[in-house]
């Protein structure tokens, strides 16, 4: 088999690298030309692969649909967001078939692993499969699914190093599926009876996340309000032998605040109402309200005037150490901030660029600063590698301090989650 990735993001590209290990001829395709041209140079923007690690590789990218024709082994790794609606959008997967389709041989293996609600690799890939290329399933062609389990920005848990899921439609298919990831799975691999029951397990898996968190979001709430420490009761609490260890955040990402989606979305399909993925759902979403409930409580406790509050925010990506900012719950905050009238000057060490509306500043430019509010919003290693007296003397006399998950060592945060 000869295998090419479809779509170089922080998934495509760590599973390229491993391929590429094993196999003579691995293809990396992207639509992107700009993320093409970056990775022929040995630069990845998602910080996930290093350019040591590109540079020990047989480097085979492209962005011209045209080569997967010399290809027979497809892994589809394309984003699967939510619309407006928060419905799922499956356009990228749908595209990313449609690729596919258009080029692929005949005999070739479709293996996707975009997060997707049961069922959807063989209700719509499976036809846009079919129309493009005139093949027929399972005759001239075959899927499988094996989801994901990427962490971003994770070092420790990586690719080689995590179970892999893996199903296939036929049990031909599935042998020369799971053949071919246990050259690059160490941890070993777990065969499915069925594409949907792998589906399944990955929406699951990212929804029991969003569900125990949005719980302790909510807990959070209850003893902010009690005026108790939360993560003094969750120690309490975690002396029990089956206790589970959540804590309260920031959910956001391409994964724990969208999956959840796919899943109520089937489950309304199916006549069942999903009401506690949901109301997790809208409990992690309205974290960043509660924290400016809190905020505002705590300036009226320290009689901190409404007037020209100039807040310091730290980190602004969707979690520690990445710098992807999409879905970031951190980004919401701040530019909900920013419409209750706060002047705010942002920095995060992981975002280069600035975003639209806010500006991205260096430690080296808040220093010569005073600030009213300090907010620590995302624990990057740089930002928290920083001792307390730094952060202190950011702050005016009169001021308020919050370290939304207690992340500096010292520090005596006015609020935390």
């Amino acid at each position: 088999m000869k295998i090419c990735v479809v779509g170089l993001g922080y998934v495509g590209l760590p599973l390229y690298i491993e391929l590429s290990k094993e196999f003579e001829e691995v293809l990396g395709f992207d639509i992107s030309e700009k993320r093409v041209k970056q990775l022929r140079k040995k630069i990845d923007s998602t910080n996930e692969v290093n350019e040591n690690e590109l540079a020990s590789t047989s480097v085979l990218f492209t962005s011209n649909p045209k080569d997967l024709s010399n290809y027979n082994f497809f892994i589809v790794c394309v984003p699967t967001p939510i619309n407006e609606s928060k419905d799922p959008d499956l356009g990228p997967l749908i595209k990313a078939s449609e690729t596919v389709g258009e080029f692929m041989p005949k005999s070739s293996i479709v293996v996707f692993e975009s997060t997707v609600f049961p069922g959807a690799t063989e209700d719509f890939c499976v036809p846009v499969l079919e129309s493009k290329s005139g093949f027929i399933h399972k005759k001239d062609f075959n899927v499988g699914y094996s989801p994901e389990r990427i962490n971003p920005g994770d070092k420790e848990r990586t690719i080689r190093k995590i179970k892999k899921i893996v199903s296939g439609d036929t049990d031909d298919s599935l042998k020369v599926i799971s053949k071919i990831y246990s050259k690059i799975i160490d941890a070993g691999i777990v065969k499915a009876k069925s594409i949907k029951a792998a589906e399944a397990a990955k929406v699951l898996e990212n929804t029991q996340r969003d569900i125990n968190i949005g719980l302790m979001n909510e807990f959070s709430n209850i003893c902010n309000s009690l005026e108790l420490n939360t993560k003094e009761v969750l120690d309490l609490a975690s002396t029990k032998w089956n206790f589970l260890n959540f804590f309260p955040g920031l959910v956001g990402g391409h994964c724990i605040g969208v999956d959840p989606y796919y899943l109520s979305y089937i489950a309304k399909k199916e006549g069942i109402d999903p009401k506690m993925i949901l109301s997790a759902r809208e409990t992690n979403d309205n974290v960043p309200s509660q924290i400016i409930k809190q905020i505002k409580l705590k300036l009226e406790e320290k009689e901190i005037t409404f007037n020209q509050i100039k807040i310091c925010f730290f980190g602004v990506t969707f979690k520690e150490n990445v710098p992807d900012t999409r879905n970031s719950l951190a980004l919401n905050l701040a530019y909900k901030l920013k419409e209750e009238g706060f002047d705010l000057m942002i920095c995060d060490p992981n975002v280069k660029d600035d975003i639209p509306e806010i500006k991205i500043n260096s430690f080296s430019e808040v220093e010569n600063e005073k600030f009213d509010i300090l907010i620590i919003a995302v624990p990057h290693k740089q930002i928290i590698s920083k001792d307390k007296d730094w952060f202190l003397g950011l702050l005016k006399e009169k001021s308020l301090l919050v370290d939304i998950y207690g992340a500096i060592d010292g520090l005596k945060s006015d609020f935390s989650l």
